[in-house]
């Protein structure tokens, strides 16, 4: 496979360098995600604190998506992924910052390149919420693997409106995302962070 002896030509140093143009790239859709659960525990706009699914049930009369998933969430998640991108916008021609942008940013509006990333990982994750209520999972309960991707798969389907990331992009960050949850989740199940490994 061309992508894994890509990977094994690689040396130590530019692997770590990847990874943190990976991070980079995604440090919009990172924070988006976790705003849900800051507002919540930070009672920030409460006033916004309303299911998006108005407490709805679906044909199988369970929750369509569940009462965490808030407009409160929603908006807080998209607007602090539009400033994120705002900021790599304004650093992209300090030369730090421009070696670890896999987006030329300055190309694209980022406000709208933040909106497409906050978005899709949000609507990532409330797709799998959907689909894990039809399954009677409850919420924050492990759902492998879709627990660990579906963020990354809908920032990416969302982000390629205005710029199409290269298949090597794409494995890279589902990969890297899913590396990165399950050892988060572990050291957090292992030190009683967390309840579920997974």
């Amino acid at each position: 496979m061309r992508l894994s002896s890509e990977v094994k030509e690689m040396t130590a140093s530019e692997i770590l360098e990847y990874v943190l143009e990976l991070f980079y790239l995604m440090l919009p859709g990172i924070l988006a995600n976790m705003m849900p659960v800051l507002a919540a525990r930070w009672k920030i706009l409460n006033f916004l604190a309303k299911p998006i699914d108005s407490n709805k049930k679906w044909l199988d009369n369970k929750p369509i998506l569940g009462k965490h998933k808030t407009y409160r969430g929603f908006i807080l998640g998209i607007a602090v992924a539009m400033l994120v991108a705002f900021i790599q916008f304004k650093l992209y021609n300090l030369f730090v910052f421009k070696s670890l942008s896999i987006i030329p940013y300055d190309r694209y509006n980022p406000f709208l390149l933040g909106f497409l990333i906050g978005f899709g990982v949000l609507l990532g994750d409330s797709v799998k919420s959907f689909f894990k209520r039809r399954l009677n999972i409850k919420p924050g309960k492990p759902f492998f693997p879709f627990d660990q991707i579906d963020s990354v798969i809908g920032g990416l389907l969302f982000v390629s409106i205005i710029y199409i990331p290269t298949f090597k992009l794409v494995v890279s960050l589902l990969a890297l995302s899913l590396v990165t949850h399950l050892a988060v989740r572990t050291i957090g199940y292992y030190t009683g962070i967390s309840k579920e490994r997974w």
